[in-house]
């Protein structure tokens, strides 16, 4: 499993995020596991999402594809997306 960050801005969240969870079943087909959706504190359109994926090929490969990318601007994503691809080394408290 890894784990992938997607930080971007979309221009209006609440036309964004209908789109974002129509799009579940094609990021469920391409290996998503699911995740966490955050929003800055001080900006409500401008999204982090922590996804757990099967591979890092599969999640390349979806986040490269054309139809992510013309649905993510469908969507309103604004500029490009920050991706960070990232394996989990530990969990910790406090």
């Amino acid at each position: 499993m890894v784990y992938v960050v997607l930080d971007y801005k979309v221009a209006d969240y609440a036309k964004w995020k209908p789109v974002f969870d129509g799009y579940g079943a094609t990021r469920k087909k391409a290996g998503s596991m699911g995740g966490k959706l955050f929003q800055h504190s001080d900006d409500k359109n401008h999204i982090c999402i922590l996804f757990e994926w099967d591979t890092k090929e599969n999640a390349t490969k979806f986040f490269a594809s054309e139809e992510t990318i013309k649905t993510q601007k469908g969507a309103g994503v604004v500029g490009k997306p920050m991706i960070v691809y990232a394996d989990k080394i530990e969990d910790f408290k406090v």
